[in-house]
């Protein structure tokens, strides 16, 4: 399920060779056993008469990998295959001493060249250049493992447009195999819907957050799709560390870590260039390319702001310093005055504040990218994407780009598991529902 999964979320999703990490045990055991074997593969080549039984077998498997390549109308190259790499014939003509083990590698080579893509043809190349056998058959199989990977990466790319057709079922009925044989499996997700209600309850958050169109909600009262986008957009500010994660999104967790961390960069780099924007005046407006130079240089110096050791706060104080250097150099260029000292003090100051969570310039640029994203998830049944806020044009790109998909994701992950979700809504909002009445009635 994962597998299918990861191919229909990941358009770019494909296979790649399985190698083990260098100094690992395993890589000491493969190095080992496949030294030995091409060892012994040279000393019997090395005999005189030559032993064949271990390239012979070699031949055997290089055959039926070309064989698996062929799709069921290559009957000529299929004849060719057999006839050439007829194991029994070069058997025979091995004993008697007639075996040209070059000529039948020569064909091996050439039908490699024919059945391979493109992207593998410097390979082949490069086959034809070896002349001592055991490094050619070395080659060969180190080519021919790039070749499966390729055809696999084929068959990815050709089943992916059926698979997702096929998708949703599948997963779902899975999914309820898995909840069958375990115990409170939707804990979690039950746990996670709860919160999302509860904390549209208490930010006494009004109508305004439900789909354009629906109804305005009374008191408390929520629509479940209002009470299950809000639930979403909280997987973007979760705790990956110590909360655990809703078991209907489990195998698309990383994802959403990903978009998280992406947006919080993106955070920090709206609101630097708001604060530089706004301490050179209208001076800086408008000028073709600048906006773009200025988010380059800060998101190189943001690179790696999630890792433990990365100093945000040694960061913010060299972007403060650069920003002060390319404005004055802007300004100098268009004819315009550069920054006074203390405005120049001022916006290094600002930017080395925005470190803080509860500063109030990068508490506003998270807040229109959440409104912004949120939209996004209520226009999904609409032609029309949502006007993107100001201060967050220098960073429309990349915020588009992650709201289309996080959009998929999430109206993937309602497709599937809609049945779900819909009954553990109704019992939250009927509970709550029950619960606002009951306050009601002992006020009156």
């Amino acid at each position: 399920m994962a597998l299918a999964h990861e191919i229909v979320m990941s358009r770019g999703f494909q296979l790649k060779p399985s190698d083990p990490a260098e100094g690992s045990l395993e890589k000491r055991v493969q190095s080992i056993v496949h030294k030995a074997f091409w060892d012994c593969l040279e000393v019997q080549l090395g005999e005189d008469p030559p032993t064949y039984d271990h390239a012979i077998k070699l031949l055997g498997e290089i055959k039926e990998t070309l064989l698996s390549f062929l799709l069921p109308g290559h009957s000529r190259l299929r004849k060719q295959i057999n006839e050439v790499v007829d194991l029994d014939l070069i058997k025979q003509e091995a004993e008697n001493g007639a075996l040209d083990i070059n000529k039948v590698v020569e064909f091996i080579i050439s039908m490699m060249g024919t059945l391979c893509a493109p992207a593998r043809d410097e390979e082949i190349r490069k086959l034809r250049d070896i002349t001592a056998i055991v490094p050619l058959f070395k080659a060969i199989f180190s080519v021919l493992d790039l070749m499966k990977i390729d055809m696999a990466n084929f068959a990815v790319s050709s089943i992916r447009p059926h698979l997702m057709q096929q998708s949703v079922e599948y997963e779902r009925t899975k999914f309820q195999e898995f909840i069958e044989k375990q115990h409170n499996a939707l804990d979690f997700t039950q746990r996670w819907l709860e919160e999302a209600a509860n904390s549209l309850v208490n930010s006494g958050a009004d109508a305004t957050l439900a789909p354009a169109g629906a109804a305005a909600s009374v008191g408390p009262a929520f629509c479940p799709l209002t009470v299950h986008n809000h639930a979403y957009m909280s997987l973007l500010r979760w705790n990956h560390r110590h909360t655990p994660f809703p078991e209907t999104l489990l195998m698309d967790q990383s994802r959403f870590e990903e978009m998280q961390m992406a947006l919080e960069q993106l955070t920090v780099v709206a609101a630097v260039l708001l604060i530089a924007y706004n301490v050179a005046g209208a001076a800086l407006s408008g000028l073709p390319g600048f906006a773009d130079k200025l988010k380059g240089i800060v998101n190189v110096l943001l690179a790696g702001m999630h890792i433990p050791s990365f100093n945000m706060n040694e960061t913010l104080a060299t972007i403060g310093e650069k920003l002060c250097v390319e404005v004055n150099s802007c300004l100098s260029q268009h004819g315009f005055t550069q920054l006074s000292a203390d405005k120049a003090a001022v916006l290094k100051g600002q930017t080395q504040a925005v470190v803080k969570p509860d500063n109030s310039v990068r508490k506003l640029i998270d807040s229109r990218i959440q409104t912004f994203l949120m939209s996004y998830l209520d226009s999904s049944h609409h032609k029309s994407s949502p006007v993107v806020p100001g201060g967050l044009v220098p960073i429309q790109k990349e915020l588009e780009e992650i709201a289309v998909k996080f959009s998929r994701l999430v109206n993937y992950n309602k497709m599937v598991f809609a049945p779900h979700y819909e009954k553990i809504l109704k019992e939250i909002l009927s509970k709550d529902e029950s619960h606002s009445m009951g306050k009601s009635a002992g006020q009156g």
